[in-house]
């Protein structure tokens, strides 16, 4: 196999040019050049925003301004030198074009394309000259095609202003309640010319298993595409762990299997649960001594079920790795960027580390995005992330009519096979929230009996998994309740997304739901105040403001961010002007809290609830958001508050039923292999600056592994006698993270003023600043936003609350030029004390 790459980082000197193919809004048409200068992977916006043609389409409101580019059609065009070898067969391969191209090579039309989820290859023996060659790749409109595709198959329901589930087009690209409507164009994958004789591998896919004991397992399935006449056989031989296999192959063969065994094979384990060993495998295609093609990976011997038994309770969602139930501590990821191009192995491993570093084990790639980049997967694979894969259908009914079946079958093989190797491949999902569309939003009278979606989730999808990676477990959609005749967001059953939380009820309503699994739920905030600002230019900033809302894309967004201040926070200041600093921090910090209190709450529950997976991780452009970690890479006060909540050994006070009616009780969650044993000292404290324990209770703590303890707190500590000036503190003398109670919430509580609560001193260090907080009494929710101050700078810790007599350090990091004094004073330095006691002396 010889390869010559077309992308613009390869050894040949290639220059790749960008034309408008049709006619450009007028106030454009003197702005934009006839030919322009592109790189291969690339796309129109980002060609554009490095010729300097356009803004950046982030900042303001350039969105909408930039509509235009997702409504003209575009050329690309290469001219490239080339000589034959003595190959007889040359194809050209693309791995991703986005979407609607035609290719032309030296002036014949090779072929067409309509899915940005799947490569194509195309022979083109006949057409490649020796010397100077043309490639010109042609693209459509996207949002002119998605409408004819809609007009051809006929409207369907869709949550969105454009059809997007008419076309194989990555969905969000066309807007979605957290991102940009800039759906573009481009060769967004690789492209290069394969030229090869006899005989290529086609597809491999090496299946990883545990057999008897810790037996590994490889089942390789090749497929083999052969040139016709030839006669002579080759073998495919399996190199893992020190053997090889091989079998001999007689010509026009088209599939072959090989198997071998691994005996004591090191198995592969999720985060907490194990090591991550992989085995690096290779499959050879050989005439004599010669390779003729080769696959190079990596796999890792793991067995993965899901059980969906019904039980007394309902149906459980147990999803276990070698015969051990997992408990799924996940985020949901969407694309990373709004601009796919932009991301690289770096970026990947950076904002997986995230997930990583808050205690995460699965990620779960949401229908509305891609199938991720093979970056996304080998981390996943090093780091022990379970990957949730969706296929790629979210909130809409979609057509099951041609062209579109078609398209999806091949993109889907494309994928399984593509995906199936790797070891951290957890679940195939049918799709996104359709299953409960058409049973609960009202599409059934829109569909008059048309397809919506379903011959996809139930018959074709779960057959090409068989026959593809029967390995991993598939689910037809989530939510879902494994059941015909339930309501497919049953908490009593499998899978359930928690939204009246957020769209209309306070946070609190969590505790009224006893789901299995959760595997969508979340509360915005906005983003750091730096990367909220870099593209916001009100004056003054108003939650309101023009610019604003055009970075907060959900419906009546900023109005449901208001939910729950007032009762659990203060709201802020309006007049005589809006504090909008009090604004940001109370947003932040009251979607910190709201998924912490859930969490909490669902954990208290297991093993009748066996994880969570929080709406979302990740932004793809600066954005008000359900996101932990904002576009800037700057972590929400949120993912502090889940790094907690994910904590291994998790101490949380949650009310009970008992004599009383409900009491406050004490649970404790060992996500652990081993027994946990701790002395726990509780004890009622006062907020204000006398630090003496009002009452205290000692308790011997043994929690077994994997399991939970529920312990009655004393009457004592839970009979205050000034709920607005008392709460319990939960401390291990282990070392463990503490818990807290408290009997009103903050709006009530007597919290004393940063001035007299607390006092903080901050000194120089290399590469940054300790800044050091003491307290005189109760101090909650600490926070420092050293960003506000240089958007490079990061800070170690959150939310931390201290009783009096506690101090806690945070490390700030990448700060230049900073006043030193100014990281210890508001508006970087925050805590709940500073706005309620503001709010009272006010």
């Amino acid at each position: 196999m010889r390869t010559f790459s077309l992308t613009s980082d390869s050894a040949a000197d290639l220059n790749w040019t960008l034309s408008p193919a049709g006619p450009l809004p007028a106030e454009w048409t003197d702005r934009i050049p006839a030919t322009t200068s592109a790189t291969v992977p690339g796309e129109v916006h980002t060609d554009l925003l490095a010729a300097g043609l356009i803004p950046e389409p982030f900042d303001g409101d350039n969105e909408s301004l930039l509509q235009w580019i997702g409504r003209t059609d575009w050329s690309y065009r290469l001219t490239f030198d080339w000589q034959p070898g003595a190959e007889r067969r040359h194809d050209l391969v693309a791995d991703g074009l986005d979407t609607f191209a035609t290719i032309v090579l030296n002036g014949t039309e090779v072929g067409r394309t309509a899915n940005q989820h799947r490569g194509y290859r195309f022979d083109v023996t006949s057409l490649l000259r020796e010397g100077s060659n043309e490639l010109v790749i042609n693209f459509a409109a996207p949002s002119v095609v998605a409408e004819q595709a809609e007009e051809q198959l006929g409207a369907r329901p869709v949550s969105y202003t454009h059809p997007y589930n008419a076309v194989r087009k990555m969905a969000s690209s066309f807007g979605w309640d957290w991102g940009p409507d800039l759906a573009g164009a481009g060769i967004w994958k690789p492209i290069r010319i394969e030229s090869w004789d006899t005989v290529r591998l086609a597809t491999v896919r090496p299946l990883a298993g545990v057999g008897e004991g810790s037996t590994g397992l490889l089942t390789a399935e090749v497929d083999l595409d052969w040139l016709t006449g030839s006669g002579n056989p080759v073998t495919v031989a399996v190199e893992i762990a020190g053997q090889t296999v091989e079998r001999s192959v007689e010509p026009g063969t088209p599939h072959v299997t090989i198997e071998a065994e691994i005996a004591d094979a090191q198995l592969w384990w999720p985060r907490g649960y194990g090591d991550q060993p992989l085995y690096p495998t290779t499959v050879r295609l050989r005439a004599g001594d010669h390779d003729l093609d080769r696959w190079d990976g990596r796999v890792g011997f793991r067995n993965i079920t899901l059980s969906t038994k019904p039980d007394r309770q309902g149906t459980e969602f147990v999803l276990s790795v070698n015969d051990q139930p997992i408990y799924i501590k996940g985020y949901n990821w969407i694309p990373d960027d709004a601009f796919l191009t932009r991301l690289n192995s770096d970026s990947y491993r950076t904002s997986i580390m995230e997930a990583y570093d808050s205690g995460a084990n699965l990620l779960r790639i949401w229908g509305g995005g891609i199938y991720e980049s093979s970056y996304f997967y080998t981390v996943c694979d090093e780091l022990g992330i379970l990957v949730w894969q969706d296929f790629l259908f979210a909130c809409a009914a979609y057509s099951e009519d041609e062209p579109l079946w078609s398209e999806v079958e091949a993109e889907a093989r494309e994928a399984i096979t593509r995906l199936s190797s790797h070891a951290s491949l957890a679940v195939w999902n049918g799709n996104n929230e359709n299953i409960w569309g058409y049973a609960d939003w009202g599409w059934r009278p829109h569909l008059a009996g048309r397809s919506w979606g379903n011959g996809y989730y139930r018959d074709l999808l779960p057959q090409l998994v068989a026959e593809l990676d029967p390995r991993t477990p598939y689910s037809p959609g989530s939510p879902f309740s494994y059941d015909d005749y339930l309501h497919p967001n049953d908490a009593r059953h499998g899978s359930m997304h928690i939204w009246d939380v957020w769209n209309s009820v306070d946070y609190t309503t969590y505790r009224s739901h006893r789901p299995r699994y959760v595997s969508e739920f979340g509360f915005q905030g906005p983003p750091a105040w730096s990367t909220l600002t870099s593209v916001v230019h009100d004056q003054p900033l108003d939650p309101y403001g023009r610019q604003m809302l055009v970075h907060q894309k959900a419906g009546d967004g900023n109005l449901k961010l208001e939910r729950g201040l007032g009762d659990h926070l203060p709201k802020w200041r309006t007049e005589p002007e809006i504090a909008i600093d009090d604004w940001h921090w109370l947003t932040q910090l009251n979607q910190a809290r709201a998924l912490r209190f859930g969490i909490e709450h669902f954990r208290s529950l297991a093993p009748l609830n066996t994880g969570t997976c929080v709406w979302q991780l990740n932004d793809n452009w600066p954005v008000i958001s359900w996101a932990a970690v904002d576009y800037a890479g700057i972590r929400k006060p949120l993912w502090y508050a889940l790094k907690a909540a994910y904590a291994d050994r998790l101490l949380t006070v949650q009310p009970r039923d008992d004599d009383h009616g409900k009491s406050p009780t004490l649970i404790a969650h060992n996500d652990t292999a081993e027994s946990w044993s701790a002395t726990l000292v509780i004890s009622r404290r006062s907020t204000t600056v006398d630090s003496t324990a009002l009452a205290e209770q000692r308790i011997e703590l043994n929690v077994g592994p994997r399991s939970s303890a529920t312990i009655a707190l004393a009457d004592e500590l839970i009979t205050p006698s000034d709920p607005a000036a008392e709460y319990v503190q939960v401390r291990s003398e282990s070392g463990d993270a503490p818990a807290y109670w408290y009997f009103v919430e903050d709006p009530q509580l007597q919290l004393t003023a940063p001035a007299i609560a607390y006092t903080a001193s901050v000194e120089r260090v290399d590469g940054g600043f300790r800044v050091t907080v003491a307290a005189q009494a109760l101090v909650k929710d600490l926070a420092l936003f050293p960003d506000r101050l240089d958007p490079a700078a990061r800070v170690d810790s959150c939310l931390i609350t201290l009783q009096a007599g506690e101090s806690h350090t945070f490390t700030v990091t990448g700060a230049e030029g900073v006043d030193p004094q100014q990281l210890i004073t508001a508006p970087v330095l925050r805590s709940v004390n500073d706005v309620i006691t503001a709010t009272v002396s006010a």
